[in-house]
């Protein structure tokens, strides 16, 4: 299965993450397919940057997102 999921970059106690398109069977910060975004939590406000047109290209084709990244989608305006 396909899932949208988060990654995790940076250093210690800075974390930095970005929105990828991986195998469910893959290492958190392993192989993934695509990348499709990236989210900053450190920043104020957050800030997300997503390819909206690729999240939907890969939800239409049945990826499916964690729940952290369904409500990211969901403040970045590529889901309802």
């Amino acid at each position: 299965m396909v899932k949208i999921r988060l990654r995790r970059m940076g250093a210690k106690k800075n974390p930095y993450y970005r929105i990828v398109v991986a195998d469910s069977l893959s290492p958190r910060d392993g192989k993934c397919i695509e990348e499709i975004g990236s989210y900053d939590p450190l920043t104020t406000p957050s800030e997300i940057k997503v390819d909206v047109e690729r999240a939907q290209y890969w939800l239409s084709n049945g990826a499916q997102p964690t729940d952290t990244v369904r409500a990211l989608l969901k403040k970045a305006g590529a889901i309802q």
